[in-house]
C-alpha cells in the first residue's frame, strides 16, 4: 500500500463491490458525514441510506450508494458493509425516479416509505454526482 493511502473495501451481502487503494472516503453515518484520511482514528459506526464517495489513489472518484450498514476504520483500512451497495454506473436513474414517486405517494401510509424515499433519493444523487 502506498504511503498516505487507505485500503478500502465496499462489500454488499452478495458481492465485493469495490476494493482498492484510496486517499479519502466520505460516508454518512447516523452521527453525520465523516471523511476518512490516512491515519484516521479507529471507528465503527452505523451508516444511513446515502451516497459514499471514494477518491482512489489513481483513477476517477467512485460514487456509490449504501442502504445503511456499517463503516469500520482501523489501521488505514476502511470497510463499508451493507446489504445493498450500488456503484453510480449500476443505477437505473429512471427506476430510481419511479421508486421516489412511489415512496412519496406512500408517505404516511406504509411504514417503510421514509426508508424507500431516502434510498431512491440517494441513488439519484449518486448518479448526479458521478455525471
Amino acid at each position: 500500500m502506498a504511503t498516505n493511502s487507505l485500503q478500502v473495501e465496499l462489500v454488499a451481502a452478495d458481492r465485493m463491490v469495490w476494493s482498492g487503494e484510496a486517499t479519502m472516503v466520505i460516508a454518512r453515518t447516523v452521527e453525520g458525514d465523516v471523511g476518512v484520511l490516512h491515519g484516521h482514528a479507529p471507528m465503527l459506526s452505523l451508516l444511513t441510506d446515502a451516497v459514499v464517495e471514494i477518491a482512489p489513489a489513481s483513477g476517477p472518484v467512485q460514487i456509490a450508494t449504501a442502504d445503511g450498514g456499517f463503516i469500520s476504520v482501523a489501521d488505514n483500512r476502511v470497510s463499508i458493509l451493507s446489504e445493498h451497495i450500488l456503484l453510480a454506473h449500476e443505477i437505473d436513474v429512471e427506476e430510481a425516479r419511479v421508486e421516489l414517486d412511489r415512496a412519496q405517494s406512500l408517505l404516511g401510509v406504509e411504514d417503510d416509505a421514509d426508508q424507500r424515499l431516502r434510498r431512491a433519493e440517494a441513488r439519484i444523487r449518486a448518479v448526479e454526482k458521478a455525471s
